[in-house]
């Protein structure tokens, strides 16, 4: 079964640049990710029917909320455009994609401008950790930590250890792979850092331990940055023809919510296969209307590697390896960009850089881009069919998509 929808264009901006150090702030943001992506599909403001943001901590790094009406804000042309905002923390640009679909599926619009925002450089490295660390369940995890996310994905580091043993040098591995990734990604956050071997390897110097048994460059960064697609219908396709060879389709999705405590999640799943099964049940959901039998049929994978370990989670969830076994895929060299499921050839989060509200549109931005053969040298050659895998969270909310040809 398929959505009727497709992607008609996307845009990223440089996930490098420090917006609040150029003085510039959320209407500059979105000026520009609106402009450029409306460009990148070929359309003009007034083609826009409803508009979705994805942002998470908006009010908390900015004081800036109402960003449904940022957009409207800086285009003019947008003026009395349908908007919303939808928070999801790191899944909140996924959960905007998902809104946009359910418009145009449903018949109401036919044109959908979809875009992430994030601005979280405004403030110290501290402050940010504690700012980010509010899509956890306040006051009942992670009090004791420095740093929640850090500690809540050792904490998940631990868990795989305790049902199946891990090593942490495949999630070292995991993390030099997306940095290298990343070197060849104009827009990468970390494109132009210089690490050395010992940056993925146990010195306390060169790669410091953070919280837990999670290190420096296990870590996504903090970001400031945006991405946008054009979402259209079939009933825009059909009025315009001449677009169906450049846009990438969405074949399937699935869509996961479960309670904030990563400890909930962990005891509901003792029994079970999968340390984190919704998390399966979302990738299968997608598998599933895409109408495929698994990930086999998959070319690409964009995943959530807010940290080593969540890509190491994410590898068994998707089907790559048996539960407990994503060490084999490490070791074989499969996750490489020439290797049997490329994973991440963006760079990922790690890589790339993680401003929370704009990832998972990022993700849809990069594998329509390896659909469409303009990935330049990320490019994955013979890529019919992508991935995604955006979560926010310890994966509290989980949405994946299959994006293909045709």
């Amino acid at each position: 079964m398929t959505t009727g929808t497709s992607v008609l264009g996307g845009y990223q901006s440089d996930f490098a640049r420090n917006w609040a150090r150029a003085g510039l702030d959320f209407a500059d943001l979105t000026e520009q990710v609106a402009t450029r992506t409306l460009e990148a599909a070929g359309l003009e403001p007034g083609d826009i029917e409803v508009i979705h943001v994805g942002n998470a901590f908006g009010q908390l790094f900015t004081g800036q909320g109402q960003l449904g009406g940022m957009p409207a804000t800086v285009l003019p042309e947008l003026w009395g455009v349908p908007a919303s905002r939808h928070e999801a923390a790191c899944a909140s640009g996924g959960i905007a994609a998902l809104a946009a679909m359910a418009d145009l599926e449903s018949g109401r619009y036919d044109v959908a401008l979809v875009l992430g925002l994030e601005l979280e450089k405004t403030v110290s490295g501290d402050l940010a950790a504690r700012h980010l660390g509010a899509a956890a369940w306040v006051g009942h995890e992670g009090q004791d930590a420095t740093f929640m996310w850090p500690y809540m994905f050792s904490a998940l580091t631990d868990e795989y250890d305790r049902r199946y043993g891990i090593d942490d040098a495949h999630l070292r591995a995991i993390g030099e792979l997306n940095f290298r990734n990343a070197r060849a990604n104009p827009l990468a956050q970390t494109r132009a850092w210089e690490l050395t071997d010992a940056s993925f390897s146990a010195d306390d110097t060169a790669n410091p331990l953070v919280e837990g048994r999670l290190r420096r460059h296990d870590c996504s960064q903090v970001t400031d940055g945006g991405a946008g697609i054009v979402l259209v219908s079939d009933r825009y396709l059909e009025r315009r023809p001449e677009l169906r060879s450049r846009v990438a389709r969405v074949q399937g999705w699935g869509h996961r919510t479960v309670g904030l405590s990563l400890d909930q999640k962990i005891q509901r799943s003792k029994d079970d296969r999968y340390v984190l099964p919704h998390v399966r049940q979302a990738v299968t959901d997608a598998f599933g209307r895409a109408g495929i039998a698994g990930v086999a049929e998959i070319d690409v994978i964009e995943t959530h590697d807010c940290f080593t370990m969540s890509e190491y989670m994410a590898v068994d969830h998707f089907g790559i390896t048996a539960p407990g076994e994503s060490w084999k895929a490490v070791e074989n060299g499969d996750l490489e960009k020439d290797g049997r499921i490329p994973v991440n050839p963006s760079g990922g989060l790690i890589g790339v850089g993680h401003p929370v509200g704009a990832t998972g549109v990022r993700m849809l931005v990069d594998a329509a881009r390896q659909l469409t053969g303009t990935a330049g040298d990320t490019q994955v050659d013979g890529a019919r069919r992508v991935a995604t895998l955006n979560i926010g969270g310890s994966t509290t909310t989980a949405v994946t998509f299959v994006i293909g040809l045709g």
